[in-house]
Order: structure tokens, then C-alpha cells, then sequence
């Protein structure tokens, strides 16, 4: 680790509903050194996933910086953030969200399709081969079981080799058994990889598995933690 990959300063971000302003994050700072493994902890309504939405480009900040392998995100205009994301942000949501109407294979491949990636599919099928997952290629997300569709998630984060994967609650749709799994999984790409990893739980035990752990409660990041049940 010799440099951020990611520098959060004085960030502020604030949503505006039929109930007034909601001050979701107020006043983060962060640093992330490449090849580092986080968890973010915290009760829930803290703000840990809109952290990392507004990491990946998917929330604008309402003031403060956001940089991310040397870009700042708000910068950038909608076009501009999704060229970043393809190159740089892999993201393991819990619920999954693989397209439906694709196969296991198609939607590994996507990430690649969407860069002009010509050799998209054998790429996909080597990801997927990694998650021990060729035979169910052409399955589609329907006819998976949940641990399988979380290892196909997994394959598409890391198909393109991005410099950052934010994981939100990865396992939080699946048993325990199954969840170590995946995280083993999680854990075995992010160290082959090289990449940095941001995971935001509410797991102790996977919390620690991580580097460091912080904790963001109230909209702030209040240092190190035991992450929170």
C-alpha cells in the first residue's frame, strides 16, 4: 500500500423529500490506501451505503471532495461517471441485482460489453470459472440459488479488474453458510486482485476479517470500531 486510492474530504450530502432536507452525511473525511481492505459499521440510517454510493459516482455530493484513483467524482458529469465506474468501481450489492433476462454468462460479461471489450465472453467464462460456476453459465439468474447468484455478482465486480470493489451487506440475503462462502470468495479475488475493498456490514466476524474497521454514525465517521449487530 504506498498511496490513497480513495481521499474523502469535508464531504457533506443532503436529500431533499416531501419532509424537508435530510443531512445523511456531514462532514467525512477518509483515506483509503490501494490494496487496503475496510469495513464500515454502524447502526442502520448512518449512512454507510449512501458513503458508498457517493464513492461509486451514483450519489452527486451536496459539497466537499470525493477522489477516487486520482478522479474527482464531483467533477463529473453522468456520462463522465459512468465511463469511471466501467473502469475503475466493481460493486456486490445484497440483493444481488443481476439482469434477469440474461444468463449467468451474459451478465458477467456486461461490464466488459460496455467497454468495447471484444473478448468479453471468454473473459466472463474464465471469471466465472473462479467462482466455480462454468456449468451454470447458461442459467439464468431465475434458476440459481442465492449463493450462486451472489458468486455471479462477484464474477461481474471483478470481471474487469477494477482498482476499487465497494460491497454493500453482501451476504445479508443469504445464510450464514453460504455467506462465509462467498466471503471467502469475496476475500480470495481481493487479494489475487490486488484490489481495494470497501465493505459496509453489519457482521462482526466479517468486519474483522478486514484491515480496519470504522464507524459511521450520525453521518460521521467516529474512528475505529467493533462493528455493530
Amino acid at each position: 500500500m504506498s498511496e490513497p486510492i480513495v481521499e474523502i474530504r469535508n464531504l457533506h450530502l443532503s436529500l431533499v423529500g416531501g419532509g424537508g432536507t435530510v443531512n445523511i452525511l456531514r462532514g467525512v473525511d477518509l483515506s483509503v490506501m490501494r490494496g487496503e481492505t475496510i469495513s464500515i459499521v454502524g447502526p442502520s440510517g448512518a449512512g454507510k451505503t449512501t458513503l458508498l454510493m457517493a464513492l461509486s459516482g451514483l450519489e452527486q455530493v451536496s459539497s466537499g471532495a470525493v477522489q477516487v484513483a486520482g478522479t474527482r467524482l464531483e467533477r463529473l458529469d453522468e456520462d463522465a461517471l459512468a465511463r469511471f465506474r466501467r473502469l475503475q468501481v466493481g460493486i456486490v450489492f445484497q440483493s444481488f441485482y443481476l439482469i434477469p433476462t440474461m444468463t449467468a454468462l451474459e451478465n458477467v460479461a456486461l461490464p466488459l460489453e460496455f467497454s468495447g471489450v471484444e473478448d468479453a465472453l471468454p473473459q466472463a467464462a474464465a471469471a466465472l470459472a473462479v467462482t466455480g460456476l462454468s456449468e451454470r453459465g447458461a442459467h439464468f439468474p431465475g434458476q440459481l440459488s442465492g449463493g450462486e447468484q451472489q458468486r455471479v455478482a462477484l464474477a461481474r465486480a471483478f470481471v474487469a479488474r477494477p482498482a476499487l470493489i465497494l460491497a454493500d451487506e453482501p451476504t445479508g440475503n443469504l445464510d450464514r453458510e453460504t455467506g462465509r462462502m462467498v466471503m471467502d470468495l469475496l476475500f480470495n479475488l481481493q487479494r489475487e486482485q490486488g484490489t481495494t475493498l470497501i465493505l459496509v456490514t453489519h457482521d462482526p466476524d466479517l468486519a474483522q476479517r478486514c484491515q480496519r474497521t470504522i464507524l459511521l454514525k450520525d453521518g460521521q465517521l467516529q474512528g475505529s470500531a467493533e462493528a455493530e449487530s
